[in-house]
């Protein structure tokens, strides 16, 4: 796993990389001490699966930071690590695209916890938020009125996806160039509103592909 820490104070990314350390000791990590320098090292690095970013870093405004990385990485999931706990900006940056926060008080168990989830697709908000608070966008279309923007062939290869089959194996099944299904696989990143295969696959657990595909081609 490839992880980044953005966070402009040396001391915290250094504790942080230490706990990070600790609970996957077989990562790969790489730190940023602002939004430029991230958006540098996520250039050059595109194995990047999960970004730790603080919301208040100098010569930053607002959520200004976390709208600049997830515009630069809109496939890579953010976890907000900061010191700011008020439920109403935990719920703005969820709404700006973050896929976890966690108050930079927590204990190490909770912060593993966390990156683990956003990992495997989830989101997560710290246990002392009120539940009426981590409700999804709701201006965040239904699911099925998202899949229903996809083409027959994107449903074709989101079933396959929900198969647990790789690009490759979707390319031969198809009969189509690799570069044809990750171009499908980005279209329907797009239009489902998620940002991982991961996410993929939880989404279309939801839906009976079987009715689906059987509809006939508008």
């Amino acid at each position: 796993m490839h992880l980044l820490i953005v966070d402009d104070h040396p001391l915290f990314r250094e504790a942080l990389a230490s706990a990070v350390g600790l609970a996957y000791p077989d990562a790969t990590l790489h730190e940023a001490d602002g939004i430029a320098s991230a958006c540098a090292v996520l250039g050059k690095q595109a194995a990047i699966e999960i970004i730790l970013l603080d919301l208040s870093m100098q010569g930053v405004t607002g959520f200004e930071g976390l709208a600049t990385i997830r515009a630069r990485a809109p496939r890579v999931p953010i976890l907000v690590v900061s010191g700011l706990e008020d439920p109403r900006i935990i719920r703005e940056a969820l709404d700006h695209g973050a896929a976890g926060f966690v108050p930079k008080a927590v204990d190490k168990p909770t912060l593993t916890r966390a990156i683990a989830d956003v990992l495997a697709g989830g989101l997560f908000v710290p246990g002392t938020m009120p539940a009426d608070q981590r409700a999804t966008n709701p201006h965040k279309a239904p699911l099925a009125e998202r899949v229903a923007r996809l083409t027959p062939q994107q449903l074709r290869v989101l079933a396959m996806i929900r198969q647990g089959k790789l690009n490759k194996q979707i390319a031969y099944e198809l009969q189509v160039g690799d570069s044809t299904v990750k171009a499908h696989v980005s279209e329907i990143l797009r239009k489902l509103d998620v940002i991982s295969r991961t996410q993929i696959v939880i989404e279309a657990a939801r839906l009976d592909f079987d009715r689906i595909i059987a509809t006939p081609e508008r």
